[in-house]
C-alpha cells in the first residue's frame, strides 16, 4: 500500500493592524478560515481581523516546517517583508547586516571588558 505524503505549510498573515502573524499547519485553507472567522478567541489574530495570507511555503516534513516557522518568528519586520516580496537579495543583505552587527557588538563588548 502506498502511503500518501502529508503536507505542512508555514504561512504569514498580515493583520488589520499592519502586524504579521507566522504559523504552521497541515491544512492551510482550514487554518486560514479559523483565523479569518475569529474561531479561536484570545488568539493573536482574533482582534486583528481581517487577515490576509501574504506568504506560504509547503513542506513534506513537519520538522522542516517548524524550523522555518521558528526562524521567521525571530526575524525583523524588514526580513519578513523581503521574504513576502521574494526579494532574496534583500533578505541576504539583512541577514548579513544582522551577523555583522553581532560581530561588532561582540568586538565592542571585548573592548569594554579588556579596557581598550
Amino acid at each position: 500500500m502506498i502511503k500518501k505524503m502529508k503536507n505542512y505549510y508555514v504561512y504569514i498573515l498580515k493583520c488589520s493592524d499592519d502586524t504579521y502573524y507566522t504559523g504552521v499547519t497541515n491544512n492551510l485553507n482550514r487554518r486560514f478560515a479559523e483565523h479569518a472567522s475569529g474561531a479561536i478567541p484570545g488568539s493573536y489574530t482574533h482582534s486583528r481581523r481581517p487577515v490576509e495570507i501574504v506568504f506560504y511555503e509547503e513542506f513534506n516534513d513537519i520538522n522542516n516546517a517548524i524550523l522555518l516557522e521558528k526562524r521567521i518568528k525571530g526575524w525583523s519586520r524588514k526580513k519578513k517583508e523581503a521574504l513576502i516580496k521574494e526579494d532574496f537579495n534583500e533578505l541576504v543583505r539583512l541577514s548579513n547586516l544582522k551577523n555583522n552587527n553581532k560581530k561588532i557588538n561582540k568586538s565592542c563588548q571585548s573592548e569594554l571588558i579588556e579596557g581598550k
